[in-house]
């Protein structure tokens, strides 16, 4: 069974404008011990469909569906039933730790009290864990850095701290929203490490969401390919790098710069903007964008729909053969 299994998500947002749907009949599942990548451009609803499951929505924020985790459904859950599971059994990695991790407290006590309050932990036993857990998460001269404050510390070990945090309790599962935005690609792969050796010797499920596809190659088993809200193609990451079947993955591919370029290092660009989300276009969102597009495309919304055993496309064009 799924350790979160996410069916017919729609996240919506209340603005003096209208409606915002941010995520639109979503449905995910994570398996433990995998990590699945959810990419997309900014505003594809990446974030939001995980800050749903967390309980986390902005105040004008609604949002409907199932959300099981562990089999139980956290959409409309109380306060109490979501700290049981949010911190606890399921962790998350936030963008920017400088605005996550709370500037007036040391570093110390923030990590230990997610044992105090989770686990029932003295002062000197979430200290001892926390300390412990630097040191796993290779922050060097951990002891020290436990009476430090975030600002005095690098973005590299910030990050390192969030991941800290977040396997306090040993979680099933962690959610990393963008994990390596604005490090340095030397950092970047020492993160990755990390959330790497979580998973394999912890068997701990990741939710990586980013728009960087090399980090989803380095990383990710499965992939999830968001656009406007709804997933536009799921598969293993070989098969959506080799072979992806959406006109949208493909372009974010062909995005992306490679060391066998043999184009002479010129880039491609998907053309066009992504789609205003209060006004959505009929038929496939991104089809104004297509170069595969046809009439129907413009008159019909695809259903997400199995093409092999470990692949799913939202698309009636066939790219093989186009």
């Amino acid at each position: 069974m799924a350790i979160l299994d996410i069916r017919n998500l729609t996240v919506s947002f209340a603005t003096p404008d209208g409606a915002v749907s941010a995520v639109n009949d979503v449905s995910l599942s994570l398996q433990k011990g995998e990590c699945l990548g959810i990419v997309g451009e900014s505003g594809s609803g990446k974030s939001q469909t995980f800050m749903a499951a967390m309980g986390l929505l902005a105040t004008n924020g609604t949002a409907r569906g199932e959300i099981l985790f562990d089999g139980k459904n956290l959409i409309g859950a109380d306060e109490g039933t979501l700290n049981t599971v949010r911190g606890n059994r399921m962790g998350m990695i936030f963008q920017d730790p400088m605005t996550s991790l709370t500037p007036h407290m040391k570093i110390g006590r923030q990590l230990g009290e997610v044992m105090i309050r989770h686990r029932g932990a003295s002062i000197s036993q979430a200290r001892e864990q926390a300390l412990a857990m630097l040191k796993r998460v290779q922050v060097p001269e951990a002891e020290r850095r436990l009476d430090m404050y975030p600002h005095e510390l690098s973005g590299g070990l910030r990050q390192r701290v969030m991941i800290a945090m977040a396997l306090m309790c040993s979680p099933e599962a962690i959610i990393a929203d963008e994990p390596t935005t604005a490090l340095d690609v030397t950092v970047q792969a020492q993160i990755l490490d990390i959330l790497r050796d979580v998973k394999e010797r912890l068997n701990t499920a990741v939710v990586l969401i980013t728009h960087d596809l090399g980090v989803i190659a380095g990383l990710a088993d499965r992939v999830a390919v968001m656009y406007a809200g709804r997933i536009v193609e799921v598969g293993d990451v070989r098969g959506i790098f080799a072979d992806p079947q959406h006109p949208y993955t493909k372009g974010l591919l062909a995005c992306t710069p490679r060391l066998d370029d043999a184009c002479g290092g010129l880039m491609t660009t998907i053309s066009g903007q992504p789609p205003n989300l209060q006004r959505l276009p009929a038929g496939c969102a991104f089809h104004p964008r297509c170069g595969y597009a046809s009439e129907r495309c413009s008159a019909e919304r695809p259903a997400l729909e199995q093409t092999a055993p470990t692949r799913a496309k939202a698309c009636f064009a066939n790219l093989k053969a186009a």
